[in-house]
């Protein structure tokens, strides 16, 4: 402290002049986040810590993969509960307490049309206020109004959508697939603890608004048979979905694409077997075709995900580029799956595949928030793709392996070496003989060029005995390349004559 106190004070001017005047010193500026920054200086990094998000209370820091699990979802439910209750009670969170004000924070004061119109139930609509459009709908009936045709859909569309009930707030909308994924795999569902999304699961009934309004419409068309057909697949109902299809079919109608969909998605659940899952979504694509309704993208994933094998993230991983990965892994982990070490593996292959290695530091994060970071096969993988690039001086150095392998070692190495850390790479070496490895010929050779880009003779000469210990050929050539390109001390000679000697025996 006093050494860093003179130097403060010698940048300092006298205030007296040689001639007695004042000398006003010249301003320091300092930067917004210097006090933070010598804080942070005064403490070191902990590499064997939890994650800081498991440190508020010892007792409560997950050790099991299950326990990471849940406490990751516990989490993330809070999240969405806190939503919740902001966006349904607004009147209580009016109060500011933010300079300068945000927008986004705050609750939306939405004003409705309170008089009965159509413009009220397009609001109510738009708003996916689903009773209080069908309210709505009920009072412009009474009164004898007569509604389009595209107006009745589009409240259809809405009801079908939720399952006659008003929408969660600012939870992500299960899609069709994801709820046939859940039913259709038991063993994922035996032994494991429900999520809040499947205790809050709503199933379709004979008697909803839906099927009523319906019922009533003085004209139909194939977007009114479609909105009931994608709701009873969404809401747990496939078999009468299908009868639905064939009641539009025998109205001489033709379904959309989005319909075909949904009942590709729902052979799923009304066939048990592979075959007859594969025979009826033939029919449904023949059907598409005689019917001339082009399939989309949609239709190529929803025929995937009815005929996978594995789940639905490490297909999406092999099929589709990197953005869309990107997208489905943020919206998904951990609230709607918790990824295994093979779909973070599959993740990483996707970020090489695309070129996109400056991504895997955020999995790494997200691997140890999610307990893998002690899954050996994810941590070859992630330094096996780390080792290709130069690092910075600050690269993490983690917890450590619960057991070395070369492949693990000579990717820490490299990446040491890449990040210009050369004690650190050489205590990896000291690790190769702890653990009875050998490096490789390439790595002893990045080694070198990395001592000669700093010109320290000492490094050089210590790789060299190194490599005596291993036994390994390339010493010769590493203490004739040590000689030529070195300037040595007369220890170092004829400390490598002696090697040179003992490896030549």
């Amino acid at each position: 402290m006093a050494t860093g106190a003179m130097e403060v004070m010698s940048d300092i001017q006298s205030p007296i002049g040689t001639d007695g005047e004042i000398v006003i010193p010249l301003k320091k500026t300092w930067g917004k986040e210097a006090v933070l920054q010598a804080l942070a200086a005064t403490v070191n990094k902990d590499p064997t810590a939890c994650h800081y998000m498991f440190q508020d209370d010892s007792y409560l820091i997950p050790r099991t993969t299950l326990e990471f699990k849940q406490y990751s979802l516990s989490q993330e439910s809070g999240r969405n509960a806190a939503k919740y209750l902001i966006n349904s009670y607004p009147r209580y969170f009016q109060k500011e307490f933010a300079e300068p004000h945000i927008p986004c924070l705050m609750p939306e004061a939405v004003e409705q049309i309170q008089e009965v119109s159509e413009e009220a139930l397009v609001e109510r609509i738009r708003l996916r206020k689903v009773k209080a459009a069908v309210d709505m709908y009920d009072q412009l009936v009474q009164a004898g109004t007569s509604l389009s045709l595209d107006l009745t859909n589009d409240l259809l569309d809405l009801i079908c959508l939720y399952g006659d009930q008003d929408p969660l707030q600012d939870i992500p909308e299960k899609r069709n697939e994801d709820v046939a994924e859940e039913r259709d795999d038991p063993k994922q569902r035996k032994g494991r603890p429900q999520r809040a999304s499947g205790l809050l699961r709503i199933e379709w009934r004979e008697s909803n608004n839906a099927h009523r309004i319906f019922n009533v419409m003085p004209e139909r068309n194939s977007r009114s048979y479609g909105a009931l057909i994608r709701g009873m697949v969404k809401h747990g109902a496939p078999a009468k979905a299908f009868d639905m299809y064939t009641e539009l079919l025998n109205n001489r109608m033709t379904a959309d694409v989005h319909t075909f969909n949904a009942l590709i998605i729902a052979t799923g659940e009304v066939k048990e077997n592979y075959g007859e899952r594969w025979d009826l979504i033939v029919v449904l694509l023949k059907q598409m075709a005689q019917q001339k309704v082009k399939p989309n993208l949609l239709t190529f994933n929803a025929v995937l995900r009815v005929l996978r094998r594995g789940r639905f993230f490490n297909l999406l991983c092999m099929m589709e580029n990197i953005d869309v990965v990107l997208k489905w892994y943020r919206e998904l982990i951990p609230s709607y799956y918790y990824l295994n070490s093979q779909g973070l593996i599959d993740l990483l292959q996707a970020f090489d595949t695309d070129n996109r290695l400056d991504l895997i530091p955020q999995i790494w994060k997200d691997s140890k928030r999610m307990g893998h970071d002690n899954k050996m096969d994810l941590l070859e993988k992630i330094l096996s793709l780390m080792a290709r690039e130069k690092q910075s001086a600050e690269t993490d150095n983690g917890k450590t392996p619960l057991q070395w392998s070369t492949n693990s070692l000579s990717s820490i190495t490299s990446i040491l070496l890449a990040a210009e850390r050369i004690q650190a790479a050489g205590e990896m070496l000291t690790i190769y003989k702890a653990t009875n490895r050998i490096p490789s010929e390439k790595l002893m050779n990045e080694f070198y060029t990395c001592i000669k880009a700093h010109n320290d003779a000492q490094q050089a000469v210590d790789l060299v005995q190194m490599s005596a210990s291993f036994c390994l050929p390339i010493t010769l050539q590493l203490i004739e390349k040590v000689q030529q390109e070195f300037k040595l001390t007369n220890e170092q000679k004829r400390l490598l004559s002696d090697l040179e000697s003992s490896t030549d025996e």
